[in-house]
């Protein structure tokens, strides 16, 4: 009889994760220091970095203060200069990315709180204060030289510590320029949505040919040159022979809506460049100025339609803080990629033509199509 084999039962599906801790991607937290020197430090790097990318920090409070409106159980105020947003209920780990998801990284007091990357400070006040936390330094990035040496508790922990860089608490730029090494920079990823029931023009629009070859291959080589990994977003069970990977809709039923968040699903990570199938019009010229213009600081770089004044969402760059607040509007009942973009901040390019940006959905389309590429 053969060996009987035994399966481990999943109890949940098992999916693709986006990177980072538990606040954010790009997550730095200070610690080994005073409060006060790891707060200064803290706006010195976001004096140094506000121009280029929204900066978190998350801390503590050591006293508690006097609420402004007791018995609330939460509250919204919209201040002159910025907004504010008190929680009477227990904190959930789980919410936190989402609040911090407009920020490009969060500096975090690693005196109070776990990180995903750490910058320790080499200071005698908190020398033993450190040791007690040990288990915090799972990826030490950084040392910030105050008036200690590296501790041998941290050559002991740390085995490669002497491959750490060390910066002079008074040489701060240092420490900035490694700062904007180390924040992830999403690859790019390109999809082609082809996945409509084309029931206006009464077949299917990605298998026209404009180019000499299926208009959703054609899309995709497009793309290929510029992208890491392109696919052919089509609904499930659809028929489909490409040389580019399929990737079937698992956001059922929602249109261009559930093939970005399909995307999203299989690589919550990259950037994905998604375009329509039925853009004949649209060539390698204006996706390279796309890519050019690309913003990363912004949840998508697009094109300005001047004919409907919004932006375009099928000709457009998503970044990977897009995918919650995709999930977010869905959970709200929209479904409309566009009205996310013109809810969002997004870089939008402006031209004076549009005509690349053309739809054809119907039979008449297609031959005014067809005018225009001759």
């Amino acid at each position: 009889m053969g060996k009987a084999t035994t399966k481990t039962h999943k109890k949940h599906a098992s999916i693709n994760k986006p990177l980072g801790g538990r606040f954010h991607r790009n997550e730095f937290g200070l610690l080994g220091a005073p409060c006060g020197k790891v707060q200064t430090l803290v706006r010195y790097i976001n004096r140094s970095l506000k121009s280029a990318y929204n900066v978190g920090y998350i801390d503590a409070e050591h006293q508690a203060q006097q609420e402004d409106m007791p018995g609330m159980y939460s509250h919204y105020i919209d201040k002159i200069d910025f907004h504010q947003l008190n929680f009477h209920s227990e904190k959930d780990a789980y919410q936190y990315r989402t609040w911090f998801n407009d920020c490009h990284l969060v500096m975090v007091n690693g005196n109070h709180f776990d990180s995903e990357q750490q910058i320790v400070f080499l200071n005698s006040k908190k020398k033993a204060s450190l040791e007690r936390k040990l288990d915090r330094l799972t990826n030490v990035i950084a040392f910030v030289q105050d008036d200690e040496e590296v501790h041998d508790y941290l050559k002991e922990k740390l085995p490669h510590w002497e491959e750490i860089p060390i910066f002079p608490i008074s040489e701060e730029d240092g420490l900035i320029a490694l700062l904007h090494e180390k924040i992830k920079k999403p690859k790019l990823k390109g999809l082609v949505l082809a996945g409509g029931k084309s029931s206006r023009m009464g077949k299917d629009k990605g298998a026209i040919e404009y180019h000499g070859s299926p208009q959703r291959e054609h899309m995709a080589s497009l793309l290929k040159s510029s992208c890491e990994e392109t696919y052919i977003s089509m609904a499930p069970g659809s028929s489909c022979e490409s040389s580019y990977p399929v990737l079937e809709d698992s956001f059922v039923g929602l249109g261009p809506f559930g093939g970005i968040l399909s995307a999203f699903k299989k690589d919550p990570n990259a950037a994905w460049l998604v375009v329509a199938c039925d853009q004949p019009l649209l060539d390698e010229a204006h996706l390279e100025k796309l890519i050019a213009e690309r913003d990363q600081t912004k949840l998508a770089t697009c094109f300005h339609n001047p004919e409907t004044k919004f932006p375009e969402p099928l000709i457009t760059i998503w970044e990977p803080r897009a995918y919650p607040i995709l999930l977010q509007f869905l959970g709200q009942g929209y479904t409309c990629p566009r009205k996310v973009l013109i809810n969002a901040q997004v870089k939008e390019i402006r031209l004076e033509e549009n005509d690349f940006m053309m739809n054809v959905n119907t039979p008449e389309e297609y031959k005014g199509a067809l005018k225009k590429l001759a």
